[in-house]
């Protein structure tokens, strides 16, 4: 017998006392994986016999489970569970974690229960209990779909076989399957495209500028990508826009061929239901599509429907690094299925209000986002791509006379072109074209087919970095930064550092080992840090290997380096050619013209190697070293030491 659960869910073993719901738990499950009733009542009162530890042993079970499905891990519960009440609390703990239960049923005769029960040396039960135990679970059994379990396996006593171990002719095989939201070995490249609405022409001419190139020039068909890229379609592809079977003509073709991956919108979920003989409004511009789609050859429809009808709600990519879902998604539900996950991902989460244009008022989950993965999303039509914290919504309205965009991935680029013309007036306008958007660092008549990277607004909120600011960590920790140290550091920002619109990297260092007062040298003298000073206190921390690597002697700087002033100003808002700074994000020159001779050399450099066509990007940082030390010494000690110095002296 075959049993497959997803890799993230909740497994509950369901049978009586003796039924071998243990023994199979250890054959099939790791240690850490396995949460035992008995073994939870031991760490109350150390006897898992003692049934007056029974509740506090089960909401130890609970916390546990809830710890694990929590942190993206396997839990299974290995205790009687034969009362749908006891049952419930498990289906509630996996709907808050939105993940699947699987009920695994331990379908062994009363008899045989009582056999193996009265072979158990640690713990006996009556005969008696383990009957109502084997009636309780039999008389739900039928109902364990209608609980809320997503799956539902029965072993019976000739799988299991006499001992509990599974026999029977084929034994069991368990298999851990991947939820199909789950594509993190796909690792790209990407192009992910925003919301089309039916605005096939656009489209074209996007997919042209990204470089997908047909393998039939006369007819268009079989798009792909020279470089073996793929396109992300983050859904609406339809309604609104004058030719909605285009546009999923194209979709679905790239799709087929696997020249592109594709989540559904909510404008998609509306056409499927219509299609499907569903009462829906024709609002909202699916009128216009119905009306289109009949002008189609007989069966398009039907293969529409079923395309729209198998896409998943959201897709995790690239390691984690990367989640695409049509209305965004927060971090707690990444990778996750249930009813709530595509709910939101299909229509975000709206606070019941209403706007001054009658829509729907949506709460910011963006601004709360602290997540490692960066969510690409659209829905929400906004006038530029729009990146707030580690999201970027990539709706820029092409059906209401904006632009279609695509962000690049793993690049962060963005590109777009212009819509035709207004197709469909907005109920809420978009900005005015010719006004500039502080959020996205974008100037008024920049090209709108140029390409650019994650914006930044160079505005600090004071308030949020002063009341309590947390930073989420790569591997998942959260640091609080307390307010005195938060007033120090945005001090120190507004002194000394750069401009923050040019901080889009900061180097990793690491601080230098503990020191010994005294040192540890022959000669006894008071050495600041020591090779043997250094090699004790990694030592000493745990860790077992170290890389040593030659330094030279220079001075850690990191060079934004602009093709020209236009391309900083499209990228950063800043009209200069670039920026030199140390890794603690302050100026490395305080001699401008210096600077700016070393980015225009290092400009040219580029142009020269080919390097901005080959990465098809108007800017690049690099992460260098530069020597000799002394030339930020020099400026150092004579702008900063020696004042300092000057004035302790006065």
């Amino acid at each position: 017998m075959k049993i497959s659960v997803p890799a993230l869910s909740l497994v509950v073993l369901i049978g009586p006392s003796g039924s071998g719901k243990s023994t199979f738990a250890r054959r099939h499950f790791l240690p850490t994986e396995i949460i035992s009733s008995d073994h939870c009542r031991a760490l109350v009162c150390d006897d898992e016999n003692d049934q007056s530890a029974t509740q506090a042993a089960f909401e130890i079970v609970h916390a546990i489970a809830d710890r694990r499905l929590s942190a993206g891990r396997l839990a299974v519960i290995d205790a009687t569970s034969v009362e749908p009440e006891s049952r419930a609390s498990l289906i509630a703990l996996a709907k808050r974690q939105h993940v699947f239960a699987a009920a695994i049923v331990f379908d062994v005769s009363t008899r045989e229960c009582i056999a193996r029960n009265e072979q158990r040396a640690d713990r006996r039960l009556p005969a008696g209990v383990i009957q109502r135990q084997q009636a309780a679970m039999r008389r739900s059994m039928s109902k364990l779909k209608d609980e809320g379990f997503r799956y539902v396996y029965r072993l019976s006593g000739d799988v299991l076989g006499a001992d509990g171990a599974e026999g029977g002719a084929d034994g069991v095989t368990l298999e851990r399957v991947r939820l199909w939201t789950d594509r993190r070995d796909d690792c790209g490249p990407f192009d992910i495209i925003g919301d089309v609405h039916g605005c096939a022409q656009e489209l074209e001419s996007l997919l042209d500028a990204l470089g997908y190139t047909p393998a039939d020039p006369a007819s268009g068909a079989g798009r792909r990508h020279p470089g073996g890229r793929r396109a992300i379609f983050v859904g609406d592809l339809v309604d609104r826009g004058p030719d909605a079977p285009g546009a999923l003509r194209r979709v679905m073709e790239m799709t087929a061929a696997g020249a592109a991956l594709c989540v559904p919108g909510n404008h998609e979920v509306r056409l499927v239901r219509r299609l499907s003989g569903r009462d829906v409004k024709l609002t909202h511009g699916l009128k216009e599509t119905m009306e289109q789609l009949s002008a189609e050859p007989p069966g398009f429809s039907a293969e529409v429907k079923n395309f729209l009808d198998g896409l998943i709600s959201h897709m995790v990519l690239d390691g984690g690094r990367l989640v695409v879902a049509h209305a965004g998604l927060p971090e707690a539900m990444h990778g996750r299925s249930s009813a709530a996950v595509r709910e939101f991902a299909l229509y975000g989460e709206t606070t019941g209000e209403t706007d001054s244009y009658g829509l729907p008022v949506r709460y910011a989950w963006a601004a709360d986002y602290r997540g490692r993965a960066l969510v690409v999303y659209g829905h929400t039509p906004v006038r530029e791509a729009l990146w707030e914290n580690n999201t970027v919504c990539i709706d820029t309205g092409c059906v209401f006379g904006g632009k279609l965009t695509a962000l690049r991935w793993p690049e962060k680029e963005i590109l777009s072109v212009p819509a035709v013309r207004e197709w469909y007036a907005p109920i809420r306008p978009l900005a005015e074209p010719d006004r500039g958007d502080p959020e996205s660092g974008a100037e008024p008549g920049a090209d709108p087919g140029a390409i650019s990277g994650p914006p930044i607004s160079g505005l600090i909120d004071v308030e949020e970095l002063l009341s309590r600011f947390r930073v989420q960590t790569e591997d998942g920790a959260v640091i609080t930064i307390s307010a005195e140290n938060a007033a120090a550091a945005l001090e120190a920002g507004m002194r000394f550092g750069v401009d923050p619109r040019w901080l889009i990297y900061l180097p990793p260092t690491m601080s230098p080992c503990e020191t010994v007062p005294g040192g540890i040298g022959p000669d006894g003298a008071g050495w600041l840090e020591r090779p043997e000073q250094a090699i004790a206190h990694y030592r000493d921390a745990g860790v077992e290997r170290l890389v040593c690597e030659q330094k030279h002697m220079g001075s850690r700087a990191v060079a934004i380096v602009c093709r020209d002033e236009a391309a900083a100003r499209a990228r950063f808002g800043v009209p200069a050619l670039g920026c030199v700074y140390t890794r603690t994000g302050r100026p490395f020159f305080s001699d401008a013209a210096m600077e700016r001779a070393l980015l225009s050399r290092l400009s040219i450099a580029l142009t020269r190697a080919g390097t901005w066509d080959r990465l098809q990007t108007g800017w690049v940082c690099l992460d260098a070293e530069l020597m000799p030390w002394s030339v930020k010494a020099q400026s150092l000690i004579r702008e900063q030491y020696a004042p300092v110095g000057a004035a302790a002296a006065a």
